[in-house]
Order: C-alpha cells, then structure tokens, then sequence
C-alpha cells in the first residue's frame, strides 16, 4: 500500500503544476529560515517545535493524561505564533511590501556631495568627535507619521549645522530623535519604542535601544551616536553595526537606502584615484626630463 502511495507521488511530481508548487513551498520555508536566523524567534521556534514532538509522542504511545493536558495547544498555537513573532512577520511584510511596490516607485537618490547622505556622515562623525548623543532615523518605505506627530515638527532643509544644533545638549530638542523624510528633517524631539529583544548587550543604553525598537516596527534604518564612548552605530531591521567610521557610516547608508549608488560611488572614486595617479605619473615624467635637460 505505502509503495503504490509512493509510485502515486513519484508520478505526480511529472505535472509542471506540481513542480511549481513544491519550488514555492521551498522558496517560502528558505525564506522563512533567513527571517529567523540569528534572531530571538530560532529559541522559540525550537520550543514549539518541542511541544509539537512531545504531543505526537502522547499520541502516539497512548499517555493519556499527557495527551490530555496537550490536546487544546493545536487549537491556540496558530494565535501564539502571532504573538511571539509579530516583529518577524510584520519584517517579512514590510520587506515584500516594498519588493512588490518599489519597482513602480520613484525612489529618491542621494548623490555624493550634495545629497542627505553626507550630511548625516558629516553630522554624526562631528557630534562622535565631541562624544555629543545622537539619533537620526531615516524614513524609507513605512510612514513614521506616528512618530513625527508625537515630536516636535520642523519640515526643514536637512543640513550638517541643523543636526549638530539639534543635538547640542544646550537646545531643547537634543533629547530624542530626529525623523528624516526625504531631503528634510521631518521632526526633532521624537521618542520611539523600545526594542524588547532579550539578547541585546546590557551596555546599550535607551538610545541605541529606541534605535533598533523603530527598526524592528518598520522599515526605517537609524543612526546612532553614544554620548559615553563617541561610538557611531547602524541599525537596520533590528540588527546594530556598532564602532563605524565615516567611511563604513556611509557605505551602510548607502547599502541601505541606494544599493545602485554605492557601486556608482566606488567606480567614480576609482576613476578619481586613477586620474591622481596619471596625473602624479605625468608630473614625475616631467621632473626627471626637466633635471636631464638642465643637466645636459
């Protein structure tokens, strides 16, 4: 019997119709798995997994009164999933919200020496300088409107001297965020949610907490800089790069925001470097026919 359900199955698989729906089934279950490594979900997930393999071994071996105590759990476990993993399920949303609709978007494009980008650089490397607190969050796909409303509204043109005055500790709006939205500070003084997530460092303070807490809700990548140790951090979907220079500060933002334009940005540096080192090659050509000629 367990041989002709076998062959039954083998002789389905011919179907292109049934291809397709093993290859979406395993793109959905990679998907997932990429979703939950390296986060707090993979422990839970474990635990359900656990309690799964214990019911089918009350059922399975005829315990009773385990099976008993475990039968109502099937019926609950499709809400528990939503409790413990609405931050992963509400990234996994966002970030196919955005897959599916930003191909039919214009997206705004920051460009090296005038764009928001190297005004948040230069701002944070400043403020990092002088150990001055900091949190810049960037508006991308999901409308921080909440946020903005809950802060004290500017809707000004983003630039290095309007940050740095921002966060002077002698201002009154240096406490909380700014919200950037496009090329303008949408807000200062904005407070944020705070990350939940048990396995962070005990020596991340409430800024860096609030930053990654904005990242886990929605799409928004922030900035950070410690007033304790001058450190910049990165967070981005709940995850910190911590000790970033202005270089990496800037090749993060760009891996982010404008994954095209950090390529763009690499081949125009080369092409400046190779232009330098023409130049100094010409100049050194000169000089030594110049000593020859004076010589002769």
């Amino acid at each position: 019997m367990l041989q002709q359900t076998y062959n039954q199955y083998l002789g389905s698989l011919r179907e292109p119709r049934n291809l397709v729906d093993i290859a979406l089934v395993f793109l959905l279950v990679y998907a997932l798995l990429r979703l939950i490594r390296g986060t707090r979900a993979v422990p839970m997930a474990a635990g359900i997994g656990g309690l799964a393999l214990l019911y089918w071994t009350a059922a399975r071996y005829d315990l009773a009164t385990l099976e008993f105590l475990l039968r109502p759990a099937p019926v609950y476990i499709g809400v528990a999933i939503i409790v413990l993993f609405q931050n992963e399920i509400r990234q996994a949303l966002i970030s196919f919200g955005n897959r599916v609709r930003m191909p039919f978007l214009i997206r705004h494009r920051g460009q090296f020496g005038e764009g928001v980008y190297d005004e948040i650089v230069l701002a944070a490397t400043t403020l990092a300088s002088t150990k001055t607190g900091a949190l810049i969050v960037v508006e991308r796909g999901v409308n921080l409107r909440n946020v903005i409303e809950g802060g004290v509204k500017m809707d000004a043109e983003l630039s290095y001297d309007l940050l740095v005055t921002i966060f002077n500790p002698a201002t009154p709006l240096h406490d909380g965020a700014v919200v950037i939205r496009g090329h303008r500070a949408a807000a200062a003084s904005c407070f944020l949610p705070l990350t939940l997530n048990p396995m962070l460092s005990k020596d991340l303070g409430t800024r860096h907490r609030a930053a990654i807490g904005i990242t886990e809700d929605t799409d928004a990548v922030a900035v950070v800089v410690s007033e304790e140790t001058g450190l910049i951090s990165f967070m981005q979907g709940g995850q910190i790069r911590r000790g970033l220079d202005g270089t990496r500060l800037r090749a993060a933002i760009l891996d982010a925001l404008e994954p095209g334009a950090r390529a763009s940005a690499e081949e125009e540096e080369k092409q400046a470097e190779n232009e330098t080192s023409k130049t100094e090659a010409r100049g050194q050509r000169l000089e030594v026919s110049e000593k020859t000629s004076t010589n002769l």
